[in-house]
């Protein structure tokens, strides 16, 4: 018997993700909350669309959740059309969320009582790795447990890691997104103040990319994006600003002292409350250049 895998959640990130499970030796079911996405994705594929997440549950040995937040995810397991109607008992449950650890163990909790396993599962790798089936995936929970989801794992990730008990995942996610967020803003500063005192951006990163300062983001996010003004919207400001929260958080709960971190949460919270819930994250850059009166071009 192919493996029965259902997935929920065909966004930019979750629909490279699920096109990887639409083939031998899985036997794939989606669902999405815009029914017309699900259509759209199953056509030409051999893809069951379901009406609801019970739909999508019932039979399934996996389910693979991939949406914005954790309290989405959670959102699904009640009523009479949510996860927990139609999911069986001995199911697991990979949720490939970038969530948070809080509300995964409680997710974790809920689905044990029914007989059902959970990990967090939280991927990078942008929507490149999705379809290459290269991303990391961070996970969470029991050795055995992630051990029996590696064959799903592995039809879209290259790198598995397991990270600790259940919120690991998402905990170490969350930490390396906000490191992603200091290093967009501290570039976008030093890169401001340089263009101020005369130096060209271009010849500035140019120095810095063969120097110790250098990071992704400099070697290619401003090269490719802010100094070509060219700003694709590939990961969505607002969810940058969640992530850092996250990680702002769980700095927080472990009671150890993160105040750039947390700085680096209010700044992202600012810009995205400028910029708004359809900029790219790396527009959050754009701000910087306001306060500053310049531009990083």
């Amino acid at each position: 018997m192919p493996p029965r895998v259902a997935f929920l959640g065909l966004g930019a990130i979750g629909a490279p993700m699920a096109r990887r499970l639409a083939a031998p030796p899985f036997e794939l079911a989606v669902w999405n909350r815009t029914l017309d996405k699900s259509a759209s994705f199953a056509r030409g594929l051999e893809v069951r669309v379901a009406d609801t997440p019970a739909d999508a549950a019932r039979t399934a040995q996996f389910i693979v959740t991939c949406l914005s937040t954790s309290r989405d995810v959670e959102s699904l397991l009640d009523g009479p059309s949510g996860l927990l109607a139609g999911v069986e008992r001995g199911a697991m449950l990979i949720d490939c969320t970038s969530g948070d650890p809080a509300t995964s163990r409680r997710i974790a909790a809920r689905l044990a009582e029914h007989g059902v396993a959970f990990i967090d599962a939280p991927v990078s790798g942008g929507t490149s790795g999705a379809e290459q089936g290269t991303l990391t995936v961070m996970c969470g929970g029991d050795a055995s447990a992630i051990e029996r989801a590696r064959p799903v794992l592995q039809a879209f990730g290259k790198k598995i890691v397991h990270c600790g008990p259940v919120g690991a995942g998402d905990a170490l996610k969350s930490v390396n997104n906000a490191l992603l967020a200091v290093h967009v803003w501290s570039t976008a500063e030093g890169l401001a103040a340089l263009a101020k005192a005369g130096v060209s951006p271009s010849v500035a990163l140019d120095v810095i990319n063969a120097s110790s300062g250098r990071s992704n983001t400099s070697q290619n996010l401003f090269p490719e994006r802010v100094l070509t003004r060219k700003f694709p919207r590939t990961f969505r400001l607002a969810l940058l600003d969640k992530d850092v929260n996250i990680a702002a958080g769980v700095a927080r709960e472990q009671q150890v002292p993160s105040p750039l971190l947390q700085l680096t949460a209010e700044l992202f919270r600012a810009a995205h409350r400028a910029l708004g819930e359809e900029a790219d994250h790396i527009e959050a850059v754009r701000l910087l250049e306001d306060w500053a009166q310049v531009e990083i071009a």
